[in-house]
Parts: structure tokens; C-alpha cells; sequence
């Protein structure tokens, strides 16, 4: 099997010898598991930044499926949960699952018919409003990974963090966005949320037009999942409309939703922070947007 060399730079650059390892047992990993749940390869393999997708078909009714091959961490945990939950509604269809490994069986969708690529944004927009006002409407589960513990995470390492800041705009923004979600963290939610629905994680079916896949699921507040839509396909002039209309769409509070996704912005700007690189323009840009205000 050839293991695309991006998944193998990707897992090298997050997970070091944890991801080698991970690497050089995939061959080994999906051999076993074509095995044990009776599949034949159906197409060459796919990826995203941290797994191996099979095309593959089941023997027994050859039923299309795809085989999902993935080193299991704190995100990916609760995704088999959220599936079973959602049960193929608005969301991908789980098959089968593998708890040690994390190794699972999903319904094939298209993955030649992205949401990415809708040419009218707004369109794009109102699709993914639509599906997570309907995902988010199911409870998050007992021992679902909690917004709550995240908040108050970030909240603790925001002093910290704002030194290695050197733009004295941008820290002013990161204190905004901290202070945003201290007036929210006393009320987190208690929703199922996706957390990673942009436009490339909407697929086409033949049994539904859209359905999202790739879960990191939470237990929050539905303002904590806008900001993939509002980050991906970015458009400076388009913030506030998106944002406006998925607020509509899934009936939240404006401005618990803008403090939540001001949240979303400081966990990604932290995230590069710990990682010693530059903070990305638009995510400061989005932030300054929903603050209310220029950087300036």
C-alpha cells in the first residue's frame, strides 16, 4: 500500500514517533481489518491531515463503504459516539468500529461533491447552518470531551501567552476575546457539537443532498462551531452576513454566539502561540470583525 507522503509529514510534524509509528503500521493495520470485517479494496486511498480513508466494499452484499484508518487522541475520541447518536441523520453513517485501535467502517459518500465546491458562498452557508442547527439539537452524552473544561483551559493560559505576542493590536484583540468568553464560560452548553464543520467536511449522498463527516465532537454552547464557516472560503466582506445568518438559522443568541466564536478565535490564535508561529492575519481579522472593531 502506498501511504500518502502528506499523511506521513503530518503525522511526523504533530505526533513525532507516536505518528512514525502509526505510519509504518497502517499497511499492516488495514490488511487486518480488510480481513476481520470482510473487505475488498474499491479505489486508491485518501487522507486528510490525520487519517488514511479506504475506498472499500463489503463482500458479504457489497455494500460501498470506506474504511477510515486513524491514530485515536483526545479529538478523535468521541467521534464513533457522536455517529451513533446522529445514526446516519445529517451525518455520516458508522458501520462498524474498532475501540483499541479507533478504526472505523463508515457508509461511502462522494467525495468528488464538497460542499467546497458550491460556487454560491452563501449557499455553502446556509447548508452548513442547516445541518449543525440539526446536530447540535441532539444532548452531548455523558463523558463527552466538555467546552467547558476547553474554556476555562484557555482562559488559565491566556496570560501566559499574550508576552510572546508582539503586536500590541493583536494582544489587545487575544484580551478582548479572553474577556468575551469569561462572561460565557459560567453557562458552557450542554449540546452535541461537531466542532470541524467547514465546507470540505460536507459530502453529497445519494440518499441525503449533504452530510458532514469528520467529527471532534464537544458538549457546548452551538456558538462554539460557527467559525469554520466563517474562516474557511474567507471573505472580509462577508463576515458579518455569514455570521448573521447561521445565528438565524440556528436560532441563537447573538451575542452569547459572538463571545463563543471570539472564543474559537483565541483557542486557534493559542494554538500558534504554542507552536511559535505567527498569528494568521484572518483569524485576527474575523476577530476584530465580531469585537466590533478595526485591529486599529
Amino acid at each position: 500500500m502506498d501511504i500518502p507522503p502528506e499523511l506521513a509529514a503530518t503525522q511526523e510534524k504533530y505526533n513525532g514517533a507516536t505518528g512514525r509509528a502509526f505510519i509504518a503500521r497502517l499497511p499492516d493495520t488495514a490488511a487486518e481489518f480488510l480481513n476481520r470485517w470482510n473487505l475488498r479494496l474499491d479505489g486508491p486511498p485518501m487522507h486528510g491531515v490525520a487519517a488514511l480513508v479506504l475506498p472499500v466494499v463489503r463482500h458479504a452484499d457489497s455494500t460501498p463503504a470506506a474504511l477510515k484508518l486513524q491514530l485515536p487522541d483526545e479529538e478523535s475520541e468521541g467521534e464513533p459516539t457522536a455517529l451513533r447518536i446522529w445514526n446516519g441523520d445529517g451525518a455520516v453513517r458508522l458501520l462498524d468500529h474498532d475501540v483499541p485501535t479507533g478504526t472505523m467502517l463508515l457508509e461511502r459518500l462522494d467525495p468528488t461533491r464538497m460542499l467546497s465546491h458550491v460556487p454560491d458562498v452563501h449557499d455553502a452557508v446556509e447548508t452548513i447552518a442547516a445541518l449543525l442547527a440539526h446536530l447540535t439539537a441532539f444532548p452531548a452524552p455523558k463523558g463527552m470531551r466538555r467546552l467547558a473544561d476547553i474554556a476555562h483551559a484557555m482562559l488559565d493560559d491566556t496570560p501566559q501567552a499574550l508576552p510572546r505576542v508582539p503586536d500590541p493590536k493583536a494582544r489587545r484583540l487575544l484580551t478582548d476575546c479572553a474577556a468575551a468568553v469569561r462572561e460565557v464560560v459560567p453557562d458552557p452548553g450542554d449540546r452535541l457539537l461537531h466542532w470541524d464543520l467547514h465546507y470540505d467536511n460536507v459530502l453529497a449522498s445519494d440518499r441525503a443532498p449533504w452530510l458532514a463527516i469528520d467529527p471532534k465532537p464537544l458538549a457546548g454552547d452551538p456558538g462554539f462551531d460557527l467559525l469554520p464557516a466563517l474562516h474557511n472560503r474567507y471573505d472580509p466582506t462577508d463576515t458579518r452576513w455569514r455570521f448573521d445568518a447561521m445565528t438565524d438559522v440556528l436560532g441563537l443568541d447573538r451575542e452569547r454566539a459572538r463571545a463563543w466564536s471570539l472564543g474559537r478565535v483565541l483557542q486557534n490564535c493559542l494554538w500558534e502561540i504554542e507552536d511559535g508561529r505567527p498569528l494568521e492575519g484572518v483569524q485576527l481579522e474575523i476577530g476584530a470583525c465580531l469585537r466590533g472593531r478595526t485591529l486599529g
